[in-house]
């Protein structure tokens, strides 16, 4: 049943009073299930919960209610990768005077379904998501409460209802393959990110667009899939290097990945870049450290960050505004890991 359909009243005046006459509940309780009260029975909350989606009720008009909180959400918080993610929301949160709350929660491509009852609790004044999608029970939810989120660097494709901030990834792959076949290298390895991950499929486009436009055939036993963390890339790249037809270089999906190819390269006696150039991705502060200084793609991770923040913060205020989607520009960052072929 709904309040649109008895025509009592038009969606935009949909109030908590009519909600709860319709569910045959108090006022009170209508209130403890929008604000994420514990207090209220499981079939009561589900009941409550589906005559505010059908009726389309939203929260207007009380950006002020909400607490003085950005929420920030990920699958993994143990990265340096997720610290410049931080960073940025954080310079967005100061210059606001907001504070951060950091959540770690389901996998990379949505937070846990007991995730939805947190945040509606908090009540934030946005949530900025590293992930690729919320289930629709969980957008709804969101939308009823007023509280805009932000999708940064999408591991899927986001539906056309998601605001999301990425980079360009494919340009990035581009211009990582393209500067080691300027070098010379025609047999390049390349360690991507799982085969699920958008990020890590455009990545590869780039790289084998680069390698078409050179007139270089495509060999697939060259690409390997990897999950951006140090160790898996280290296994990889043994694979790679220990074959007789060896590559001579290696585009790494990440730097983290780059820095398990350094330990492959190690352990085998190659030199970096004498006998193996190795090009990164994300250009992160450890890539300037290591030895050699890590030639990189870099993501603007941090820019990322602050465009989610302050599009989050823009919605609370002003909703009802077009669904944004941005990539920002990456960049090749050369350093001491590349070399021509020798």
């Amino acid at each position: 049943m709904s309040i649109v359909e008895e025509g009592r009243e038009s969606p935009d005046r949909v109030t908590l009073s009519a909600i709860a006459a319709l569910a045959a509940v108090s006022l009170s309780t209508v209130s403890k299930v929008l604000n994420g009260r514990g207090d209220v029975a499981p079939a009561t909350r589900t009941r409550v919960e589906d005559l505010l989606s059908r009726n389309g009720y939203s929260r207007r008009g009380d950006a002020a209610a909400s607490a003085p909180l950005l929420e920030l959400v990920f699958h993994e918080l143990e990265s340096v990768w997720a610290i410049e993610i931080i960073r940025g929301v954080e310079r967005v949160a100061r210059a606001n005077g907001l504070s951060i709350v950091l959540t770690e929660s389901g996998d990379r491509h949505a937070p846990s379904v007991e995730w939805i009852d947190g945040v509606i609790a908090r009540n934030p004044v946005g949530v900025i998501l590293v992930f690729s999608d919320l289930s629709g029970e969980q957008k709804q939810k969101l939308a009823t409460r007023g509280i805009p989120f932000v999708v940064v660097d999408p591991a899927g494709e986001p539906t056309p209802d998601v605001p999301s901030i990425g980079s360009a990834n494919w340009s990035g792959g581009l211009a990582a393959t393209r500067h080691l076949i300027d070098l010379g290298h025609t047999r390049i390895g390349m360690i991507g990110g799982p085969v699920d991950m958008l990020c890590s499929i455009a990545r590869i486009g780039g790289y084998r667009a680069a390698l078409d436009a050179a007139g270089i055939a495509y060999d697939a036993s060259l690409v390997l899939d990897g999950d951006f963390h140090p160790e898996g890339a280290r296994v990889r790249a043994v694979e790679l290097l220990e074959r007789p037809d060896r590559p001579t270089a290696i585009f790494a999906g990440s730097d983290l990945q780059a820095m398990g190819v350094y330990e492959a390269a190690r352990a085998l006696g190659l030199l970096i870049p004498a006998d193996l150039s190795v090009v990164g991705y994300d250009d992160l502060p450890l890539a300037r450290w290591v030895g050699p200084p890590l030639t990189t793609i870099r993501q603007p991770l941090t820019e990322m960050a602050e465009a989610a923040a302050n599009l989050a913060v823009s919605m609370r205020h002003s909703p009802g505004g077009t669904v944004q989607r941005m990539d920002l520009a990456t960049s090749l960052v050369t350093r001491q890991s590349t070399a021509p072929l020798a």
